[in-house]
């Protein structure tokens, strides 16, 4: 295998099949009903009646691979005007939120002692979430039942005010997408998810999930982009591509890598798809150099220990507590690996004959 054909074979093996698609949305489907309306006749707490939904996640941005099995969920929860003060130790990307004025509405039963501060561990108590933003749903279909589905519930409050200064500076897409549609994102209302983990407990990581799912469906810098045929990009393959690494890394490596998510993979593409804004420099015969410019970008990140957050670009996603310097040193050495040898990572694994137990590498000491 040269490596431009290892990539165009793994490119074609992930995608999905039409018929798992279908079933498991119907599936997908029929949960969020039946959870809306469990909650819409919850007479033992009445504050998540009035809920709504807003899907996320990489099986809606089209860039899930292998199995339609992991689905993503934003519960939005309805609550009065909102107040959004910065925590500054977290670089711009979490905050403490509180009422503009008192209640006497039904969050006052998720409120701190000050009767005004939103409490993230009361709502995440009350869906029994621990040190956790999502409740994880696992299932087995029944038509399948060696397949296991998952689907992460995250609860979300609305924030109706303008960006926070942290997150004004971020963005960067007028080249791509245009300024337009630059202004038309930031006028949107904030999502804000519950977080605790690390951070102060009563945290709130703000999302932009909901505009990253638009920027993954109109990704082209020409509105006609991947509207045909004849007017396809490459730009999802690739995504699809660095998730297949990641994915493939952290099996090899879960302890080692424990940090690394999907999520790195996402900003860094975005990065990218900033500074390569040009549609021709994404067409499917591009494949294999858009690939490795995408693969390089992210080496050199792990490298300097720097990945910028898309949109609130003093958080380093990069860097600790979230990413121990020990996971980053031993990120860039396997991804130096990866390169050197050829992105053996992407091939698909063959059925071994012997049950000897392959040694692990340990990149740490290199």
């Amino acid at each position: 295998f040269t490596l431009d054909r290892l990539i165009r074979q793994r490119g074609r093996d992930l995608r999905l099949r039409k018929l798992d698609q279908q079933n498991a949305v119907k599936i997908v489907n029929h949960l969020i009903d039946s959870l809306l309306e469990f909650l819409k006749n919850n007479d033992d707490q009445p504050f998540f009646r009035e809920v709504s939904v807003l899907t996320s996640g990489s099986y809606y941005e089209m860039v899930k691979i292998n199995k339609p099995n992991e689905f993503d969920i934003m519960l939005k929860l309805k609550v009065p005007r909102l107040v959004l003060s910065e925590l500054e130790e977290y670089q711009g990307l979490f905050y403490k939120i509180n009422l503009f004025k008192a209640t006497q509405t039904e969050i006052q039963h998720f409120l701190l002692e000050d009767e005004r501060t939103v409490s993230a561990t009361k709502i995440k108590a009350e869906i029994n979430l621990t040190n956790s933003p999502a409740v994880t749903l696992e299932f087995k279909p029944k038509e399948k039942v060696d397949d296991l589905m998952s689907v992460d519930i995250v609860p979300t409050l609305e924030v109706p005010q303008g960006w926070p200064q942290a997150a004004r500076a971020g963005l960067n897409i007028d080249k791509w997408l245009g300024k337009k549609c630059r202004r038309q994102f930031v006028r949107r209302n904030l999502k804000d998810d519950a977080k605790g983990m690390y951070l102060f407990s009563e945290s709130w990581r703000i999302s932009f999930s909901h505009i990253e799912k638009e920027m993954m469906q109109y990704h082209g810098n020409k509105k006609t982009c991947c509207e045909s045929h004849s007017n396809k990009c490459c730009r999802k393959l690739c995504m699809r591509l660095l998730k297949c690494v990641i994915e493939g890394l952290k099996q090899q490596y879960p302890r080692e890598l424990e940090p690394l998510c999907s999520y790195h993979g996402k900003t860094a593409f975005f990065h990218v798809l900033s500074d390569r804004v040009q549609d021709a420099l994404w067409s499917p015969g591009q494949l294999s150099v858009s690939f490795m410019k995408l693969f390089g970008y992210f080496e050199r990140c792990a490298l300097n220990g720097s990945l910028p957050h898309f949109f609130v670009r003093e958080h380093n996603l990069f860097s600790p507590p979230a990413f121990p310097k020990r996971a980053l040193v031993f990120l860039t050495n396997a991804l130096r690996e990866q390169r050197e040898l050829g992105l053996p990572v992407l091939k698909v694994p063959k059925i071994k004959k012997s049950s000897k137990k392959k040694k692990k590498k340990n990149y740490n000491n290199k």
